[in-house]
């Protein structure tokens, strides 16, 4: 009885972190202040071309598992939500095109750690926009 009571909250569980709702009005905020990384995501402030958001949009649409949250290219701030493969945990990373700069805020929903994966996220997308 009680390893069914425990499969049950573990899928009951499962399915919160799955579909629960993204508000918008709660993850799609400008990222703030400069270069720092936190226990569950990271804050990173570059140097960008004009053409900088349309590329690194297309860079965060081309990886698995990412949808836009809010936000386009013509508003100057797009809010992603990229779940991980196998649980399916969201993280929300927000990119704002800023003059001459990208500001970049990537943070998870649950949990108070995020073993570095939006840091690693945010570098490979930067990477991958260097010419």
């Amino acid at each position: 009885m009680v390893l069914w009571l425990l499969i049950s909250v573990g899928i009951a569980m499962g399915a919160y972190v799955r579909l629960a709702p993204s508000d918008p009005t709660r993850w799609h905020v400008a990222p703030e202040g400069l270069d720092r990384d936190f226990r569950n995501g990271v804050v990173r402030v570059v140097e960008a071309a004009p053409e900088a958001m349309e590329q690194l949009d297309h860079i965060a649409r081309s990886t698995p598992c990412t949808t836009v949250l809010a936000g386009s290219i013509e508003e100057g701030m797009i809010t992603y939500v990229i779940r991980s493969m196998v649980f399916g945990f969201p993280d929300y990373t927000t990119v704002q095109h800023d003059g001459d700069k990208l500001r970049i805020y990537a943070r998870s929903r649950f949990g108070r750690k995020d073993f570095g994966v939006n840091r690693q996220r945010v570098t490979h997308w930067l990477a991958l926009l260097q010419p």
